[in-house]
């Protein structure tokens, strides 16, 4: 049975501290649900400091994690690197238990309970405004939803990983029944849908919107 390991920057290390050798010619297949901008470099410099050949299937992370449900045992995929937590859980079980020195180099609150995976770097989200808007700007993500001169003026990303993630850690920290809750007051503020964030910024700044 064929177990993934998560974030190819622990295989790099594993694989050094074994001497760079690999026990196969064949190459190590990654999933990134990151994008090939940011992750290929890496990738590059893995290759050149083991001397093993990588492959890289780049998708978002929640396309990847359905390809590796799909696939199952079968799947060739050696390493799932994912944009965030929210896409793992429910391909946990095809992941290989990470050894405890790996752990240890993160906080215990950027690892799985279970030692299946761990993070790699850290994200901030952010709210973007118009800089010349007279509107009272939000302290909290609840202010974001319940000030009425922000009504129809917000833009939204609800497909985005990035959303996805920051409503997976609402779950975690309040509860299925609160975060509902939030969502639907999400809803009611009308927010105007986006594919991504950049097109909120570029919304935001071309006055379209009032903030994202």
């Amino acid at each position: 049975m064929k177990r993934l390991s998560i974030v190819v920057l622990i295989i790099g290390m594993i694989v050094s501290a074994c001497g760079g050798e690999q026990a196969s010619d064949d190459p190590l297949v990654i999933y990134s649900g990151r994008s090939e901008e940011l992750v290929q470099p890496l990738i590059d410099d893995f290759e050149e400091q083991t001397g093993i050949e990588v492959e890289v299937r780049y998708g978002g992370s929640t396309e990847l994690a359905a390809t590796l449900l799909a696939e199952g045992d079968s799947t060739e995929a050696d390493v799932f690197y994912a944009q965030d937590p929210a896409s793992l859980g429910s391909v946990k079980e095809l992941f290989a238990e990470l050894p405890g020195e790996i752990l240890d180099m993160v906080d215990a609150r950027f690892a799985d309970v279970d030692g299946r995976w761990v993070g790699s770097s850290g994200r901030v989200r952010v709210f973007v405004h118009d800089a010349d808007t007279d509107k009272p700007l939000p302290q909290t993500i609840d202010d974001v939803v319940d000030n009425p001169e922000w009504v129809g003026d917000l833009g939204v990303a609800p497909t985005n990983g990035s959303f996805l993630a920051f409503v997976a850690a609402m779950v975690l920290e309040r509860g299925e029944d609160a975060t509902l809750d939030w969502l639907q007051r999400l809803a009611a503020a009308q927010p105007t849908s986006f594919e991504g964030n950049s097109p909120i910024v570029a919304a935001v700044d071309g006055g379209e919107i009032g903030a994202g």
